[in-house]
């Protein structure tokens, strides 16, 4: 008997339209003699539709305007899909599994995995207290801090403070020296970011960072080769090879990630095998850390004299046809079909 799978896309965030990518890579890789999908996407503007067409790209088949509208109810006794056609009364689909293929802000935060635990349905990724702490770029560094994992010293900014603007730069000033990277505390891993060289940019990026986020990270400027690691499973996971990112921009922010075709990956990272072991360990480490669950990317740099700092870990990394995360099971001998089976099998609550 086939299981229900419930796969949640498109969302609120800033990255809606790679949510449309992964979700369009995720389900064309489902293995449909195992699963029956049911394909949801929420508009920006929070609507919930189910499309039941069979173009399945949802960067292309409007699935905004032919979408029946539906909700996955929190109630544990249904454990359903509540589709709401007009006119009609209500049809209950029996949903098994959960896939919450959503990026950033209210689907890699910790808000879809508490409808599911509340509704009781086990779902593909990290828990509620996992997503909301990785999610929070600053949080995340004071859990990985606890297993002594290096990584960037940083400040935090709150919007608050920023009526006295001089006061800010002088905390920040006074932390350590030009140049700084500025991050949105919650939101995803390349939106709102910039770099300051001086206080004008520091000022600019701090207010382009808060048009995201109540609250900025702050970090020193680390020199190094950005590198990242895949992680799989709940307990004794799969930790991936090391790839790298060669980005075409100063830094691998959203425009470099997905606009930028000079913008590179490399699944095989040439580094010091010993340098790439001790990554893979940081990356079990983080994924502790957090108590992960299912699925992670775990970010790093390597310095020119081997050192090695922890970037960041997202929970529900992007699964497009140039994203890391796929990549990198791929080379390691797991075609995508097998991943999404793999990833839907470690489903919890």
């Amino acid at each position: 008997m086939k299981e229900s799978i419930l796969v949640l896309f498109g969302g609120q965030s800033s990255e809606h339209e790679v949510s449309l990518k992964s979700a369009t890579t995720i389900i064309n890789h489902m293995d449909t003699d195992k699963f029956e999908i049911y394909p949801v996407g929420i508009t920006k503007e929070g609507k919930w539709l189910l499309y039941t067409g069979n173009n399945l790209d949802f960067t292309a088949n409007r699935w905004q305007e032919v979408g029946i509208p539906a909700v996955l109810s929190p109630d544990a006794t249904t454990k359903s899909l509540v589709v709401l056609k007009e006119e009609e009364p209500p049809v209950y689909i029996r949903i098994d599994k959960v896939f919450p293929v959503l990026h950033g802000r209210n689907g890699e935060d910790g808000t879809v995995q508490g409808l599911c635990k509340l509704a009781e349905i086990p779902f593909v990724g990290c828990g509620v207290l996992a997503s909301a702490v990785s999610m929070d770029k600053a949080f995340t560094k004071i859990v990985v801090k606890e297993k002594g994992v290096p990584q960037a010293d940083f400040v935090l900014v709150y919007e608050r403070e920023m009526k006295n603007a001089d006061q800010v730069v002088a905390k920040v000033e006074g932390a350590f020296g030009y140049p700084y990277f500025i991050k949105p505390a919650n939101a995803g891993s390349s939106v709102g970011i910039s770099k300051a060289h001086n206080k004008e940019e520091l000022i600019a990026g701090i207010l382009e960072a808060l048009k995201h986020d109540t609250k900025v990270l702050i970090e020193e400027t680390i020199i190094g080769r950005e590198v990242e690691t895949a992680v799989l499973g709940n307990g004794d996971v799969q930790v991936s090879g090391v790839g790298e990112i060669l980005a075409a921009a100063e830094f691998y922010d959203f425009d470099a990630k997905y606009n930028n075709a000079e913008s590179k990956t490399v699944v095989d990272a040439n580094l010091d095998p010993v340098i790439k072991e001790q990554i893979r360990a940081y990356a079990r480490d983080v994924f502790e850390a957090v108590e992960g669950k299912g699925i992670s990317r775990i970010d790093f740099f390597v310095k020119e004299d081997g050192s090695i700092i922890f970037n960041e870990i997202n929970t529900l990394p992007g699964f497009t046809s140039i994203s890391m995360y796929p990549m990198l099971f791929n080379a390691a001998g797991i075609e995508t079909r097998e991943l999404v089976t793999k990833l839907l099998d470690f489903a919890s609550l």
